[in-house]
């Protein structure tokens, strides 16, 4: 049974950091790439970051340079560390396997919101 806890959103001010956290249950961890997306209102869900089982990382664009993802393989667990927070980072973030292998695996996500 796979779980997906996001943790750790929260209201900053423009210029702010956040870390997020993504715990995972069942084997979806050591199977897959994983991912952090985000869901602005209005807007689809996008993949932000991806990390391989090796710690291999990427961004898109518009957050390179300011977000790092990690994971810890022992605890099962992702990470999101935000920088430089924009008001356009305000989202839902959640995590997931990329590709995503089940559309029944997200979880209830975290609500990040950067505003002054």
């Amino acid at each position: 049974q796979v779980q997906l806890v996001e943790s750790g959103g929260g209201l900053v001010q423009p210029g702010g950091s956040l870390r997020l956290s993504c715990a995972a249950s069942g084997n979806i961890f050591s199977l897959y790439v994983m991912g952090w997306y985000r869901q602005a209102p209005g807007a689809q869900r996008e993949l932000v970051a991806s990390i391989t089982r090796s710690g291999s990382s990427d961004y898109v664009d518009s957050v390179k340079g300011r977000f790092t993802m990690s994971r810890d393989n022992a605890k099962n667990t992702v990470y999101l560390q935000m920088n430089s927070l924009k008001p356009e980072d305000t989202a839902v973030y959640y995590c997931n396997s990329v590709p995503v292998v089940g559309s029944n695996y997200w979880g209830q996500g975290t609500q990040v919101t950067v505003s002054s």
